[in-house]
């Protein structure tokens, strides 16, 4: 049967908003941008006589904006682990009793009881990772290990920074930097936080998240943040980018696949879960995405350079992954009048 794959935002949107509920053997899947490979998307389609198609978003927010206008139709989203806890508090998910499926003894026991979802009654792992950011060695070469290369950065990158865009990256970053708490509703903290994103934006050179990669590659920017396994993928095509291990810490986070509620092809999109616990199939998202499986048995079908790459090998030194759950919404208005005034 024909397997198609339709990357249309706008177009597919419109499709969900006007078309009747699709008919059996499709899977409409949303995801963040370039995280799924063609040849996992035909391997699922084959063994389960499924057609798929995807859509895709550049940030949990995005992701939650999208769902909360009322656009339906999608099956299954890919969001991280604190905007898991939301969709669940915000009615949004499908219950899909995970370890029912055939292949949840796959899982890292590690990534089973997690602070968004215990018990894994609504998701199942996608992909671990870290977000830091990367250094052109051959543009400057001291130490890169510390967050004062996006703060406070030497001559050699001021105006050659990219930051993600995204508010919790960036503020998240920024309250790390400062020695502050994460969820911070402080006045005299956020103050501190703006006046320090405010006066370091003079030396940055954009906000991109879908290009964090191109624009290091390029040599447009000579400096930014990036997740680590984008970063990886930036390192095979420029050998000088280096991924850094802030001393100040940095964020860590799991992407996870959940069933939207109301999804047309609930079925299919518990098919596909399963599916993406085999190891084999986590090891080819691997493979591609060049983060980390949340499951078990994947290291015989992974690259040989995944196990030892900087990227995805912590060194001894470097703190331990933050992985910050969802603030309140009164700390989210005030960071979003942070982020607004920022992005000005």
């Amino acid at each position: 049967m024909k397997k198609t794959l339709t990357i249309s935002a706008f177009l597919l949107g419109l499709v969900f908003l006007t078309s009747p509920a699709s008919a059996e053997g499709k899977l409409n899947i949303y995801n963040w941008f370039d995280y799924l490979p063609q040849e996992l998307i035909d391997k699922f389609s084959a063994e389960h006589d499924v057609e798929v198609t995807m859509d895709t978003y550049d940030s949990n927010e995005s992701l939650l904006a999208k769902l909360k206008s009322g656009v339906t139709g999608y099956d299954v989203a890919v969001p991280g682990d604190y905007m898991v806890q939301i969709l669940i508090e915000e009615g949004m998910l499908e219950q899909v009793n995970a370890s029912e499926f055939e292949n949840f003894g796959n899982m890292d026991p590690d990534w089973v009881d997690v602070y968004f979802d215990p018990g894994r009654l609504y998701s199942v792992p996608y992909q671990w990772g870290t977000t830091g950011f990367m250094v052109d060695t051959e543009v400057y070469g001291g130490e890169i290990d510390t967050l004062e290369i996006i703060f406070n950065p030497p001559a050699e990158l001021q105006g050659k920074i990219n930051m993600l865009k995204d508010v919790n990256d960036v503020l998240n970053a920024g309250l790390r930097y400062l020695g502050l708490d994460r969820c911070n509703e402080n006045p005299e903290d956020l103050k501190k936080l703006n006046d320090l994103l405010t006066n370091a934006k003079q030396h940055w050179l954009s906000f991109n998240s879908d290009g964090a990669k191109e624009v290091l590659v390029s040599g447009d920017a000579a400096a930014g943040q990036i997740w680590n396994g984008f970063g990886m993928r930036a390192r095979a095509e420029k050998a000088s980018l280096k991924y850094a291990y802030p001393k100040e810490g940095f964020t860590g986070w799991m992407d996870n696949i959940v069933a939207l509620k109301g999804g047309p092809n609930l079925e299919n999109a518990k098919k596909f879960m399963n599916f993406m616990l085999d190891p084999e199939n986590a090891a080819m998202l691997t493979n591609f995405a060049r983060y980390t499986a949340g499951v078990s048995g994947t290291e015989p079908f992974l690259d040989d350079d995944l196990k030892t790459a900087h990227e995805t090998n912590l060194p001894a030194s470097a703190p331990t992954p933050d992985f910050v759950p969802p603030c309140n919404d009164k700390v989210v208005k005030l960071y979003d009048r942070i982020w607004t005034n920022l992005l000005k």
